[in-house]
Formats: structure tokens, sequence, C-alpha cells
């Protein structure tokens, strides 16, 4: 199982300021703009986590589910400022780990991280 974080962002300052949170807290991430990046980057097989700002990053349920059952090692995690999103979801209920209200609160972040990394040990 990897290690490494990804961040996905549309948005340099956010993609750049959750990378910052989590290093800070000992979690090796790195942050990207796309989703053609993503899938290039999940191929090296070192990725625990992908987290997705929903409002920056245009996905839809067929993305996020091929992009789960594909990588079915790794954690997906979405971001959004909005509580509802009906057109995700069939991808929330099913193939996302869990949704984080942004501005994010960094316990919240920090305890689904750890929660994660503590499944991949046992």
């Amino acid at each position: 199982m990897g290690s490494t974080i990804v961040v996905l962002d549309a948005n340099e300052c956010q993609r750049h300021n959750l990378c910052q949170l989590l290093r800070e807290h000992h979690c090796p991430s790195e942050s990207l703009k796309t989703l053609k990046e993503l899938n290039r980057r999940i191929a090296e097989n070192d990725v625990l986590a992908v987290i997705i700002d929903i409002d920056t990053v245009a996905v839809d349920n067929r993305t996020i589910r091929d992009l789960t059952l594909q990588n079915p090692e790794i954690y997906f995690f979405c971001l959004s400022e909005g509580r509802f999103h009906p057109e995700l979801e069939d991808a929330i209920c099913y193939h996302i780990y869990a949704c984080i209200n942004k501005p994010i609160d960094p316990d919240e972040l920090l305890f689904w991280i750890g929660s994660i990394q503590k499944e991949g040990e046992t």
C-alpha cells in the first residue's frame, strides 16, 4: 500500500495550502490539477489516498466510479463548500470514503487520514 496523499485541485493556492498542512503532520503529499495527471500518478503505485476538490475539478459519477473500481487499494475523498451534490449521489454514496466540507477543519482531515493509515496497517 502506498503512503502518498494526492491532492487534486484546480486552484493552485488551495492545493498548495492543503499539501502544506499534510506535510506539517508528516503525511507525504503531492498536488495535481487535472484528472489526466491523476491517472498518470496513480500508475506509479505508491498512492494511499486521493483528495479531489469537486468544486474546482469537473468529475461525474462515472469518473469517480471508474477511478475507485480500477484502484480499490486507494482511498478517495471529496472536498466541497456545498453540502449537497445530487449529480454525484451514486459516487458519494458508494465510492467515496468521506466528503469533507470546506473550509477544511484540520482536525477532521487528520482524523480521516489517521483512520486510513491505521486501516492499512492491519
